[in-house]
């Protein structure tokens, strides 16, 4: 089986060409898609100040930074962790830039972690897969059912965690099994629900309209006849729906906003 690794970092900034470094740096490792419980995880001192911007995010500031380890000290230990692996990040080229940047800076002789690791990018995989749809780790582990309740701010290890559950979501389903064997401290549960109670939770929940409301939806229809074509547009489409055939794999019909935020299910 193929030795993968999940990988992710928080950085002091958003650009190492502005002199940005890496402050904290996740790697956990599957054999294909089952966890093995290896895990490599440093925070690291940047040797520089972590911008507002950045610990709003992570949380992670200069005083809890000072004492740790600079990079060229853990450089030898993660290059051998990942080396020769396949590589899988969620939004691959900034992690890469910035980890190529600080291997460079360690020792001129570490090569470019694409030249040694083949590399899965989840963000693009993604967008293949659900094209127009929002497709930052965060929608992806909403969309997954994946538990985020732990999450106040964002964190190498915990994102990597969350990252695992993404990918085996996108890579084939597999999302009920228990990550706990990741890391010790037991915050690698799924926290999800296996297919077919998510599809029966999701198949018995049907809201219907009171006549109230569907005279109250009429009239705004109206009203945005008046202002664009939108409601016509919308009266188009209910029509659609129900021409189609009863007995048609599509008797279910979703409708999505541009944003992701409001789901319309035609009954």
């Amino acid at each position: 089986m193929r030795k993968v690794v999940v990988l992710d970092t928080e950085t002091t900034g958003l650009d190492f060409r502005e002199g940005h470094r890496v402050i904290e740096i996740a790697c956990v490792k599957l054999d294909d898609r089952t966890p093995t419980g290896s895990v490599f995880h440093e925070y690291v001192n940047p040797q520089r100040k972590v911008e507002r911007e950045a610990l709003e995010i992570h949380g992670i500031d200069d005083d809890f930074l000072s004492g740790k380890p600079i990079f060229p000290e853990i450089a030898p230990q993660l290059f051998k962790f990942i080396e020769g692996s396949v590589l899988v990040i969620h939004n691959a080229p900034f992690d890469l830039g910035f980890l190529n940047h600080e291997f460079k800076r360690s020792n001129e002789d570490y090569p470019p972690l694409e030249s040694v690791c083949e590399v899965i990018d989840t963000l693009e995989l993604a967008r293949s897969m659900r094209p127009g749809r929002r497709n930052s780790l965060d929608a992806l582990a909403l969309e997954y059912d994946i538990d985020l309740s732990k999450r106040v701010l964002h964190g190498a290890l915990l994102d990597a965690e969350i990252l695992v559950k993404v990918y085996r979501a996108l890579t084939g389903g597999q999302t009920s099994l228990q990550l706990e064997s990741i890391v010790a401290t037991g915050t690698a549960g799924t926290g999800m629900k296996p297919a077919h109670e998510r599809k029966k939770a999701i198949d018995i929940v049907v809201v219907r309209a009171t006549e109230e409301e569907i005279e109250l939806h009429e009239n705004w229809l109206d009203y945005l006849d008046q202002e664009s074509d939108c409601g016509s547009i919308w009266r188009k489409l209910w029509s659609f729906v129900h021409r189609l055939p009863a007995d048609s794999q599509r008797q279910r019909f979703t409708c999505w906003n541009f944003s992701d935020s409001v789901r319309v299910i035609f009954e």
